[in-house]
């Protein structure tokens, strides 16, 4: 199984051009409904990390101070153009979600959509989600998952072979994950595919 971040990064240069066609429809009420679960103040700043194109963008407050990360170059490029087109404020970097080039406690909240189950190591992501949010920072979450009551069983992990080639991991599991990262989870809602996706709101 490839599940490396060179591979993560070339094949999402190569999905860059046709992104918005496949995720805009399908997650834009999930996205809405886990964006509306965290406890928004004007002047918060903002983390979304692993964000694409920018997605998330037209559903954030505007009195915001955002930052936007993504480990391959071509999406960072899509998602600054989204934020000019919006006239939105947006500073957009490259970056590894698993080595975060952000001072510690620096982040009021940090968005995290769709890619716990895209990274190689969502241990590593969490971790640094964790060291860059302040003190009751909050943790927005909204991906695919197993369902935390019991472990994936053999069809599922043989058909993990092929999804998380292409797409994506469907064996991970939220709750372990959020809390061996040292988060509290405080809302927790399924928002497509009858509870494979899910919203998580977690505190540190």
């Amino acid at each position: 199984m490839v599940n490396t971040t060179a591979w993560n990064r070339l094949r999402y240069s190569l999905y860059a051009p046709i992104y918005d066609l496949v995720a805009t429809k399908t997650f834009c009420k999930p996205r809405r409904n886990a964006l509306g679960q965290v406890d928004w103040e004007p002047g918060m700043r903002v983390l979304l990390v692993g964000a694409g194109t920018g997605l998330d963008l037209p559903y954030l407050p505007r009195e915001l101070e955002i930052h936007l990360t993504d480990l391959t170059p071509a999406m960072v490029t899509r998602a600054r153009e989204r934020a000019e087109h919006a006239q939105r404020d947006v500073e957009c970097r490259v970056m590894d979600a698993a080595a975060l080039d952000y001072p510690d406690e620096h982040f009021d909240v940090v968005v995290m959509h769709l890619i716990l189950a895209v990274m190689p190591k969502p241990e590593q992501g969490l971790t640094e989600a964790y060291r860059v949010l302040k003190n009751d920072g909050q943790l927005c979450v909204m991906d695919k998952f197993q369902p935390d009551s019991h472990a994936a069983g053999p069809s599922r992990r043989a058909l993990n072979a092929i999804t998380s080639l292409i797409a994506t991991d469907i064996t991970r599991q939220a709750t372990p994950l959020l809390q061996q990262a040292g988060f509290t989870i405080r809302r927790d809602e399924p928002v497509l595919m009858n509870g494979l996706f899910r919203a998580l709101l977690a505190i540190k």
